[in-house]
C-alpha cells in the first residue's frame, strides 16, 4: 500500500501540469472563438459599408443628380 501512495504522489505534479495545460488550451479555444465572431461581425460591417458607398456613387453618377452649384450661389442675400 505504501507503493501506491508513493506512485500517487509522483503523478500529482504530472496531473497538475496536464490540468494546467488543459485550462490554457480551453482559454485559447474560447479566445479564438470570440475573435472569429469579431472578425465575422466586422466583415459584415465592411460589406454593408461597401454596398452603401456603391449606392452613393451610383446616385452621384445618375442623371437625376443636381448639377454642381457654385458657392457664390449659396451666399446669403445680404452679402
Amino acid at each position: 500500500m505504501a507503493s501506491n501512495t508513493r506512485m500517487d504522489n509522483d503523478q500529482d505534479p504530472i496531473e497538475r501540469r496536464l490540468t494546467a495545460l488543459e485550462i490554457k488550451a480551453s482559454y485559447g479555444e474560447d479566445l479564438l472563438d470570440r475573435l472569429n465572431e469579431i472578425v465575422a461581425r466586422q466583415q459584415a460591417q465592411i460589406d454593408q459599408l461597401l454596398r452603401e458607398a456603391a449606392l452613393w456613387r451610383q446616385q452621384a453618377n445618375s442623371e437625376d443628380a443636381p448639377a454642381a452649384r457654385s458657392l457664390r450661389d449659396e451666399l446669403p442675400p445680404h452679402y
